[in-house]
């Protein structure tokens, strides 16, 4: 599956052989010349402040708004994103639904959506206690 984008440096694929997941791709392939990596992202506003204390789905949705702003930073899109990872504190099952909740949230905010191979990590604990999720790209652009 080709992204529409303008750079076109990211194609996401659902080969056969592998289950097609409804919110992600298995594999990308990534043919841009310049690559962009972008920090683990928390539920941070752009003064530092926390945004939504307590509230994992809001949490979820702020990284990801986060991500989005610095792709566009480094000229890049959720469409230029080869590669998510996710870490979680204290994943369970029982997450999943939120989760997509919030990556839903921002992607209607974003004009995206954000489809990417994703890992989701499970973790004991993130750098404030307050920190229920993190977020992290990899991004080619031409």
């Amino acid at each position: 599956m080709r992204r529409r984008g303008k750079n076109m440096a990211v194609t996401l694929l659902n080969p056969d052989g592998l289950p097609k997941i409804d919110g992600y791709r298995q594999v990308s392939v990534a043919t841009g010349s310049k690559m962009v990596f972008v920090s683990g992202q928390v539920s941070w506003d752009e003064t530092g402040a926390p945004v939504g204390e307590g509230d994992f789905v809001a949490q979820v949705e702020r990284c990801y708004l986060n991500v989005g702003t610095a792709l566009a930073a480094a000229g890049a899109t959720f469409d230029d994103v080869a590669k998510l990872t996710v870490y979680v504190v204290d994943l369970t099952p029982d997450k999943l639904e939120p989760f997509l909740e919030g990556v839903a949230r921002a992607a209607e905010k974003l004009g995206v959506t954000p489809a990417p191979p994703i890992s989701v990590l499970g973790v004991a604990a993130l750098d404030v206690p307050e920190h229920l999720v993190e977020v992290e790209a990899t991004a080619f652009i031409d």
